[in-house]
This record gives C-alpha cells, sequence and structure tokens, in this order.
C-alpha cells in the first residue's frame, strides 16, 4: 500500500465552491469485482464465477477467483480509506458467500468477514453503506430458474433477513439491489452479462422479479433494522435524448426511457407499470398474469434514498426505412438486444466529446439533466449518486507514480454538476466515486480501470493514483477547487 502524498494537492482558492452541510463523499466497489477468495470461508459459485469460467465471456479470460484480494487485505485497504479522507464506503455482500445455496441457513464464517469488514470501517470512522445484491446471485438459484422465476424474489428476502440480523446493529444504511437493469437485461437479454441468457420474455420476467424482492427485502428490513437506519435502491437510469427533433427519434427516446428507467421507476416509486411499457412488450409477456394482486403495493414501499449511477448519456432514433440497426449503446457487444420490445431503436455515440477508455462520451450535464429530471418528476425525494467516475489507460510511471488528469477533469465536471442540481433544488445528499480501486470490469476483465486506486495484479500492491489525492483533498476541503485549478 502506497501512502496519500500530500505533495501534490491542488491549488486551493477563495473562490472554491462548496457543498451542503452533511454532504457525504464516499467511495464504491462490489463483492465479485474486488474480494477474491472465491472458494474460501465456505462460499460457493455465484452466476458470475460460471460465467467467468465459460470460454469466451470474458476479456482474456479473466475471472474475479483472486480480484483484487480485498478478502485477505481488506484491513489495509480500510487504512488507505482512512488514509485518503473517505467519510463513507459503499460495499456489496456476496450472497453465495453468506448463504452458498441462496436457501437455508447462513455460513458464520461467510458473514464474519463482512462484520469484520464493518467492525473496521467504523473504527476508521467510515460509514458503512451495506448493498445486498450487485449481480452475483447464487448458481444453485440460477440452476432453478434464477431470476425469471417468481421464488427467487422469496429466497432473496429471506437473504435480506439474514444479512440485517448479522449487521443491522452496525449498518446505518442498506442499499437492496445496485442496478437491476444489468441483471435483467444484460443478464438475460443481451447475454453479455451473467448468466449469459439471451431470452427476451425472461428479461422482463426478470425485471419483475427484482422489482419484487426490492419491495420485499424492504418489508424485511424495515422489520428488523434499527429506526433510524436508512434504506434505498440504487438504479443506473438512462439518460436518454432524440437524436433529432422529429416525432420518430422522440418515440424512440421514449421508448428506451420506458424500458430502460420506468420499469423500475413505475413500480418502485409511483406502484404502477407505465401503460407505454406494457404495450411495447405485451407480445412478448402478459403482464396480467406476471404481476400478481398485491405485487405493487410491496414492490412502492418507500425508500429513504434514492441512488443514481450515472456514466455517460444515451443518444437514440429510429433508423430511416431500409437502414441497418445501430447500437452504440455503452452495453456491450452482442446480437441479442437487451431492450425487449424495442430492438429497432437505434443507438448513436454522442459527437464531439471527450471519450473513457470504454469509448463512453464524457458529458457531465447528463448528470445534471438526470438528477433534474428526478427531481420534477418525484419531487421531495432525496438522492445519492452511488456511482460516477470513469476508465482511462492508466499506467505506472518509472517513479511510481500513477498520473490521471482525464480522471481528475471527469471527476471535477460531474461535480460541478451536482453543486448545479442542488442549487437548482435538486436533494442530492452524497457522492460515492467508482470505483475505490481497479478491479475485475464485468465482461472486460482486467482490461479497463476505473479505481482511483491503481492495483497492480501481480503483486496486489495499491498505488493511489492523482485523482484519488485530487479526491482527498476535496473531500477535507468540503468544496471544489476552480476547474484550472485542478
Amino acid at each position: 500500500m502506497t501512502a496519500v502524498r500530500p505533495d501534490i494537492a491542488p491549488q486551493w482558492a477563495p473562490e472554491a465552491t462548496d457543498f451542503p452541510t452533511g454532504f457525504v463523499w464516499g467511495a464504491a466497489t462490489a463483492a465479485y469485482q474486488i474480494e477474491g477468495a472465491a472458494a474460501e470461508g465456505g462460499r460457493t459459485p455465484s452466476i458470475w464465477d460460471t460465467f467467468s469460467h465459460t470460454a469466451g465471456k470474458v476479456r482474456n479470460g479473466d475471472t474475479g477467483d483472486i480480484a483484487a484480494d480485498h478478502y485477505h487485505r481488506y484491513r489495509d485497504d480500510v487504512q488507505l480509506m482512512k488514509q485518503l479522507g473517505l467519510k463513507a464506503y459503499r460495499f456489496s455482500v456476496s450472497w453465495s458467500r453468506v448463504q452458498p445455496t441462496g436457501r437455508g441457513p447462513a455460513v458464520e464464517r461467510g458473514l464474519d468477514f463482512y462484520r469484520k469488514l464493518v467492525d473496521e470501517l467504523l473504527e476508521a470512522g467510515i460509514t458503512p453503506v451495506a448493498t445486498l445484491y450487485h449481480w452475483d446471485l447464487p448458481q444453485e438459484l440460477e440452476d432453478a430458474g434464477g431470476w425469471p422465476q417468481r421464488v427467487t424474489a422469496d429466497r432473496f428476502a429471506d437473504y435480506a433477513a439474514i444479512m440485517a440480523g448479522a449487521l443491522g446493529d452496525r449498518v446505518g444504511m442498506w442499499t437492496t439491489f445496485n442496478e437491476p437493469w444489468c441483471s435483467a437485461f444484460l443478464g438475460y437479454g443481451s447475454g453479455v452479462h451473467a448468466p449469459g441468457r439471451t431470452e427476451a420474455p425472461s428479461a422482463l420476467r426478470a425485471a419483475h422479479h427484482l422489482n419484487l424482492a426490492h419491495g420485499r427485502a424492504m418489508e424485511v428490513l424495515r422489520g428488523q433494522l434499527p429506526a433510524g437506519t436508512q434504506t434505498s435502491v440504487t438504479l443506473n437510469l438512462h439518460q436518454v435524448r432524440p437524436l433529432t427533433d422529429s416525432a420518430a427519434d422522440a418515440d424512440a427516446a421514449r421508448r428506451i426511457d420506458a424500458v430502460g428507467n420506468r420499469v423500475f421507476t413505475g413500480p418502485m416509486l409511483r406502484g404502477e407499470y407505465p401503460e407505454d411499457l406494457i404495450a411495447d412488450t405485451s407480445h412478448l409477456v402478459d403482464w396480467s398474469k406476471l404481476v400478481h394482486d398485491g405485487d405493487l403495493a410491496a414492490i412502492s414501499r418507500p425508500v429513504d434514498v434514492l441512488g443514481i449511477n450515472y456514466y455517460t448519456p444515451t443518444l437514440v432514433s429510429t433508423p430511416a426505412e431500409g437502414a441497418g440497426d445501430s447500437r452504440d449503446d455503452g452495453h456491450g457487444a452482442s446480437d441479442y438486444s437487451p431492450w425487449p420490445g424495442s430492438e429497432h431503436v437505434a443507438f448513436h455515440l454522442a459527437e464531439g466529446k471527450q471519450r473513457t477508455a470504454m469509448n463512453w462520451a464524457i458529458d457531465p450535464n447528463g448528470l445534471y439533466n438526470l438528477l433534474m429530471d428526478v427531481t420534477r418528476d418525484h419531487p421531495g425525494l432525496p438522492l445519492m449518486v452511488t456511482e460516477n467516475g470513469a476508465a482511462f489507460d492508466d499506467y505506472v510511471s518509472p517513479e511510481g507514480r500513477v498520473e490521471d488528469p482525464e480522471r481528475i477533469a471527469y471527476l471535477h465536471g460531474h461535480l460541478a454538476a451536482v453543486q448545479r442540481a442542488v442549487a437548482d433544488g435538486a436533494d442530492v445528499r452524497g457522492y460515492f466515486l467508482w470505483s475505490l480501486m481497479d478491479n475485475f470490469e464485468w465482461g472486460y476483465g482486467y482490461s479497463k480501470r476505473f479505481g482511483a486506486v491503481y492495483v497492480d495484479y501481480a503483486s496486489q500492491r495499491r498505488i493511489p493514483k492523482a485523482s484519488a489525492h485530487w479526491y482527498s483533498d476535496v473531500i477535507r476541503h468540503h468544496a471544489l477547487p476552480p476547474a484550472d485549478h485542478s
């Protein structure tokens, strides 16, 4: 572990702009991406273990077997967080580490890892934020049908009860799901994520059962957690824009907003599925049979905070007659669409924009617009930016440093967008940088680096990048420096 360098702090000026009192500064990770120890302590395979060990599914044949070895190095990692001044740490729990078959009693050794992690965080003065599910369904539950099966929502509620009982006295903020859109539509639609199925009807059924699982877990958490504990869900809402002002492109944007956003915000925040979504997808599923009596009441139990993940905007159109479909949607290459009912919609790369190593356009205005859209549609709802960050082609210099000015510029622009949104009425309570450290980037393996901390995977050495030092100073000052001092 490399210590934080005080010698590269930005030159702070009196005109630095600050953030609201109580604004939470954090960083985020996910269990399969960093923990490793894939077969230790009673842990059994999740769908991502199976997927990553299937030839051709992950770049370079990479797996999360070792990842960033956080399972063995968590104490050092927490100390690094403390040095960087993080106020909160958002982590996810590996379901198959604590309940290997996805049913039945917990494995105490698995729970003990998270107990020790949380205790270490609290001792370091860092608030733990626990996410119950970040895409790693126990393989045995997938073998029984996975998220397209209604019973999986029941299993998730049981798992939520286990975690609330184990950590409820020490964790003050809980998130049910991270990006259920990816679980449903990349996992069961396009197949670029685990479990790698390409079944449009199953993707829609999975979306409903993820919604239902969220609602049932909320009931469990509300019933078991101490008063004052916050509950949330995190959505990767798409900031959808039509390519032109034509009616056809406006309809394309409406369609993607429905299956990309409102399929979750509708039932969770309004207690209903949008009529246009149902119309767009009625040839794939019978919603009257999929949604049972009482489901929407369960799904729409209030959350204390809505987590929003944002990286880049989504630009769409309806192809001209005879034109081939284009799907530069930023969600991986597949012959199958993750947009059931709207497979014909074309996606475009935004022109004239700087790009990350993921080839995603850098557009902070997208985050501002997204926060303001949610505030308009759901007034009074507290928000947190629970993921925001960028991958670049980072490397260690001969002097042992990792300079990443592009990431600093990205973070500055997006934090400034958060400030604008707050000034214009959005109730944004915090910001979690994605990611604390380089990690297993799903289908891209170890080829993409999102971390503020560089990980040398051969030695597992951690090296805070220049952006980590910059972010540390932002936290310490509770303010952004002027852009020309970033």
